[in-house]
């Protein structure tokens, strides 16, 4: 991000925790550094670390200054974070950050909450972070990290369909190059998405996915997504059953299935594998 940020002719300068990448040697030199009034994004893994990092700002800046949060926050801690920084007289920003490791050369996809007024303080930012059309104001404090968290839950029933769809294929009678029906369903398909043209180049360097093990992690805005689903009583079966997948890729061997397995040959007489 600071890379693209450069390229776009803005002025940056940056804090880490590894001497060796920072620009700076602690967050107070990076205030004194910046001109007011400041706006500073914090891009650090959600919970503790953001919370600490947007608490340790909120000492060092003044009236007026900006904080951007382009983490993976719960949208709740935005929405009280925003408060509690407009007391302070600072404004503050949750932009929903997607493009990952791609996002240098293709940019990034910004789902931006808070005032209209931080949103056009951060704006040339974000024209130069977002390719052409991929950033937008959706609402107030919360609402990016909001939109952002249903975009991943969107993401984790995506990515299981796929899966499923390419394990069929996989196992049936026929000799399929899934890499080149990858890139032929690309091609006017209604399933055509950037997400296959990953899975093109996957299957190009690895055909069985030999290299990688069948263990997915969760980032927790998938999770979040379900449990919101549930506050409001909007049916998700979809995303709702691909985080519970993930959780079965992690299993070795699942209690549950063993449970069934004892009780099918408890109650008909089904063989029963044993390890």
């Amino acid at each position: 991000m600071v890379e693209r940020l450069r390229r776009g002719g803005h002025e940056v300068i940056g804090y880490d925790r590894n001497p060796s990448i920072s620009d700076v040697a602690s967050l107070s030199e990076l205030v004194s550094r910046l001109s007011a009034p400041r706006s500073v994004w914090v891009m650090v893994p959600a919970g503790d670390p953001t919370e600490q990092s947007i608490h340790d700002l909120a000492g060092l800046l003044g009236a007026g200054d900006l904080i951007v949060d382009g983490g993976n926050s719960n949208f709740r801690d935005s929405v009280r974070r925003g408060a509690e920084l407009e007391k302070a007289g600072l404004l503050f920003v949750d932009a929903g950050t997607s493009g990952g490791v791609w996002g240098l050369k293709i940019g990034y996809c910004l789902m931006v909450g808070g005032s209209e007024a931080a949103f056009r303080r951060i704006e040339p930012a974000l024209k130069t972070l977002a390719p052409e059309d991929g950033y937008a104001h959706v609402g107030s404090c919360g609402a990016g990290h909001f939109t952002k968290m249903v975009h991943n839950g969107i993401e984790y029933a995506m990515l299981e369909a796929y899966g499923e769809g390419f394990e069929i294929l996989r196992s049936s009678q026929f000799e399929l190059d899934l890499g080149r029906i990858a890139a032929l369903w690309n091609h006017g398909s209604v399933v055509r998405s950037w997400l296959l043209e990953l899975a093109e180049s996957a299957f190009a360097s690895d055909p069985d996915l030999s290299k990688v093990r069948g263990y997915v992690d969760d980032s927790g805005e998938g999770r979040w997504t379900v449990l919101e689903a549930v506050n409001e009583s909007v049916p998700a079966p979809a995303i709702a059953a691909s985080l519970f997948a993930r959780f079965a890729s992690r299993q070795e061997d699942s209690f549950a299935m063993k449970v069934i397995a004892a009780l099918r040959n408890e109650f008909g007489g089904h063989a029963v594998k044993t390890s």
